[in-house]
């Protein structure tokens, strides 16, 4: 089964190419069968992995940012691939 854990975070004002290189520098032990990170308006950085594993396997997720690095908390989801169809 493949698992994707979305973590998507806000930038506090003018701080979302901070944030986005923060994100694109955390390191998971283990290595994911992909990861993406992506921006959004708003200072919004989406970062996507996705596992070979069951749904609810304990997997690396990344951290929370520092406080003022961001708006808010962090909002996390995890879906489970359904296949094609």
């Amino acid at each position: 089964m493949t698992v994707a854990l979305m973590w998507e975070a806000r930038a506090a004002d003018g701080r979302g190419g901070e944030l986005l290189a923060w994100a694109r520098a955390q390191r998971l032990p283990g290595t994911p069968l992909r990861r993406e990170t992506l921006r959004a308006p708003g200072d919004r950085v989406l970062v996507i992995t996705w596992w070979n594993a069951a749904y609810d396997a304990e997997l690396p997720e990344l951290p929370e940012p520092e406080a003022e690095l961001v708006t808010r908390a962090v909002h996390r989801w995890r879906f489970e691939s359904v296949g094609e169809g």
